[in-house]
């Protein structure tokens, strides 16, 4: 039953990732930057809270008797990644749900497992992987294996995506109305890869916030194991870090645009534009919240981690489909981005089953 509520959570977790820009894309009358960072108050500011008051009794001392070099350090890791959330909007915009979500996601599981590993060849710290450990290990080198699948398949997808780019002419839309610019989107695809890896850092500079969290929940519940909700407090943290780079970007982007005047536009729906950007944010963060909760049901952190990237990929695309972001190409084209998306599914099992055999 335990496994089976694993994959139910996990599932939802996906769903909520991969469909969170769905309701930015029925928001009429305002521009990108206007819909990102009302939706990111709720992303970033508004539901971490009150996902850890609600899961952590007291989180807020946490946070006010940890010391500043910690707040700080996780702080700043929340702002790199701002940075590759940021981009990660931008890719969906220019790439597409479907093209986008698939490549830098593909991007991220590239540099997320490449990028620590180098990091703490470097600094080393006790139980971390380094990169002469993925060298020299069999589980390292299916890692490896894995990983030089993505680059393959990211390769596959940038190919049906020049193709699509082709066929599309010079209208700069496809035909679910997007807009559809290659070269920006590969590029913002590739920062927002690199800078996610910042989010696993930030939860390991917050680390003693959810130690102090667990421990807190593990006296008043004896016996009753890990706490599952404790990174929900450090989730907090990292977030403001996020919604620091975003609101500065989309406040250089409102001035630039002279789009402040969306945030009251009469001629624009604004309660409904209000309520979409609202659910957009929430759904971006339960991803976190779900992951935890499968992981804890299935006992291993490799399985669920393909399991929420497999999911992520599936759901993204099933909104590219519905959405008709592929209709009009060529079958040939169709079928590379097929090929494509399996290929990353591939790496993703791959680089799970290396890390599934560590000792």
């Amino acid at each position: 039953m335990g496994i089976i509520l694993g994959v139910l959570f996990h599932f939802i977790g996906g769903f909520a990732s991969g469909s969170f820009y769905m309701p930015y894309k029925k928001v009429k009358g305002w521009s990108w930057e206007s819909f990102w960072i009302v939706g990111g108050l709720f992303s970033w500011l508004i539901v971490p809270p009150i996902a850890a008051y609600l899961t952590i009794p007291g989180f807020g001392d946490i946070i006010k008797n940890t010391p500043t070099s910690v707040l700080a350090s996780t702080y700043v890791m929340g702002l790199l990644w701002g940075i590759g959330g940021l981009t990660y909007g931008l890719g969906v915009r220019y790439l597409g749900v479907s093209l986008g979500s698939s490549i830098i996601l593909g991007l991220c599981s590239l540099f997320g497992a490449i990028i620590p590993s180098i990091y703490y060849q470097f600094n080393p710290v006790k139980g971390k992987d380094t990169f002469h450990d993925l060298i020299t290990t069999h589980w390292g080198q299916l890692v490896i294996v894995g990983l030089l699948v993505c680059i393959v398949a990211i390769i596959i997808c940038g190919k049906a995506g020049s193709s699509k780019d082709k066929e599309l002419g010079s209208t700069g839309t496809d035909a679910s109305g997007g807009e559809f610019k290659l070269v920006r989107g590969l590029t913002v695809a590739v920062i927002s890869g690199v800078l996610s890896a910042c989010f696993s850092f930030g939860i390991e500079a917050g680390t003693s916030m959810g130690i102090t969290a667990n421990d807190i929940w593990k006296a008043a519940h004896p016996g009753q194991g890990e706490f599952l909700y404790r990174n929900n407090v450090i989730f907090v943290v990292i977030l403001w870090g996020g919604l620091t780079t975003n609101f500065i970007w989309c406040m250089i982007l409102n001035a630039r645009n002279k789009t402040f005047g969306d945030y009251t536009n009469k001629q624009s729906p604004l309660a409904k534009n209000y309520l979409l950007c609202a659910l957009g944010g929430t759904m971006w963060f339960l991803q976190f919240f779900f992951y935890g909760m499968g992981e804890s049901k299935m006992g291993n952190g490799a399985s669920s981690w393909i399991l929420h990237m497999s999911f992520i990929i599936l759901v993204a695309n099933m909104w590219g489909i519905l959405l008709k972001e592929w209709k009009g190409v060529s079958k040939k084209t169709s079928a590379t981005i097929a090929i494509g998306i399996a290929t990353i599914i591939l790496s993703v099992l791959i680089v799970g089953y290396g890390n599934s055999l560590k000792p």
